[in-house]
């Protein structure tokens, strides 16, 4: 609290001085006071970037003299709050300059900025077109007017919108780039291919561009066209490692475990917090080897041994398995209850069944309750009739 203070009386002091050298000129000869003009100063502080000393000035301002400019208070202090991103108080204050006379187009433009920050998106539309001519001027702008189209669910006008922009300003590509994601979004996929293709072709795309439209395309569940985006990306991005995980889970989708395993194997030599899922979808590709060869490779232990526990029991390794007991342990693997479950598998299966039990107590699991109730029956069978567990 005490530096809190310290900082504030700082600035009232900072202020103070200010407004006394704007007060009074260094050379000059009037010995009379002159009054501060503190929409003057304000202007001064926010040409400065002072968005929140503007503010401070303005509330200085005789707002109840004749001779006060309303129209650029107001719109001091409506850039003032748009400077802070205080949206709905920029709204407000734009709003009173436009009332009060303030005739200058681009007023219009910080109206839409305003407007468009609190999706308000038929306002947005309105003070663009009340921008006149500046628009033309402003791909953001136009971008900004299709977008809110878009948001109202006009989506002719949006598609119209942008190739307005496109026409204005041929060489931005931001306006192809838009096109493309609405088509995805109304299911015009070969039109969206077509000039995702002609993007891709025209613009310097990121490999980010080539992740999200390949990632509409896969939830767009084509699935095929997105892994011919997302291979020319993996050539053209070999380190990208968005692009290899979603080319991956792409072909998952598809149910291609090989594929998507070998991609994120190949990933994992430059992050090899990817060797785990590598792993993971070869074991569940029945690979187990491979996957046991990848598991050995896995920094985190806790990751390590559940998923080496599920390979050797898909072996059907079972002493190696049981043989885990002190390293699951020692990691706190055992409050897992489908581990413990599994070891107490691996040790029934390895015939080490007076160690069974202890593990089968803690189990509290419906599911989990009921299997080991049939594993303790299998036991007793394997007690008393040992011919039938050979």
């Amino acid at each position: 609290m005490k530096n809190r203070w310290i900082w504030q009386l700082h600035y009232v002091i900072y202020v103070a001085i200010a407004l006394s050298c704007y007060s009074h000129p260094v050379g000059a000869t009037d010995k009379k006071s002159q009054p501060t003009d503190f929409i003057e100063l304000a202007a001064i502080m926010l040409k400065d970037g002072h968005h929140d000393r503007a503010l401070l000035a303005l509330q200085s301002v005789d707002l109840g003299n004749k001779k006060t400019d309303l129209a650029r208070f107001y719109t001091l202090q409506g850039l003032s709050y748009l400077g802070l991103s205080d949206l709905e108080a920029a709204k407000d204050s734009l709003q009173q300059a436009v009332k009060n006379g303030q005739k200058d187009p681009s007023i219009f433009i910080y109206l839409a900025q305003a407007y468009f920050g609190i999706k308000d998106y038929k306002n947005t539309i309105e003070a663009i077109e009340k921008a006149g001519s500046l628009v033309n001027k402003d791909a953001v702008l136009i971008s900004m007017k299709a977008e809110s189209y878009w948001h109202l669910q006009l989506a002719t006008a949006a598609i119209n919108t942008l190739n307005e922009g496109q026409r204005i300003f041929p060489s931005d590509y931001r306006f192809l780039k838009r096109k493309v994601f609405y088509f995805v979004e109304l299911g015009l996929y070969q039109e969206a291919i077509r000039l995702g293709r002609e993007y891709f072709k025209q613009s310097e795309a990121t490999a980010a561009d080539y992740v999200a439209f390949g990632n509409a395309l896969r939830l767009s569940r084509e699935y095929k066209e997105a892994i011919n985006i997302l291979e020319v990306a993996r050539l053209q991005y070999p380190h990208e490692e968005m692009v290899a995980k979603l080319l991956a889970h792409t072909y998952l989708d598809q149910g291609h475990l090989n594929s998507a395993a070998f991609i994120l194997e190949q990933a994992a030599l430059s992050n090899s917090t990817l060797q785990a899922e590598a792993a993971e979808i070869y074991r569940r590709a029945g690979r187990f080897h491979k996957a046991l060869t990848l598991n050995e490779s896995i920094s985190d232990q806790k990751v390590k041994l559940k998923q080496r526990l599920s390979i050797l029991l898909a072996l059907n390794q079972f002493e190696r398995a049981a043989n885990m007991e002190s390293s699951l342990y020692r990691t706190g693997l055992l409050e897992d209850q489908d581990v413990r479950y599994a070891l107490a598998y691996a040790l029934f299966s390895s015939r080490r069944f007076s160690e069974v039990n202890k593990h089968l107590d803690h189990l509290k699991n419906a599911e989990l309750f009921r299997k080991a109730t049939e594993l303790r029956r299998l036991m007793e069978v394997c007690k008393n009739e040992p011919w039938q567990c050979t």
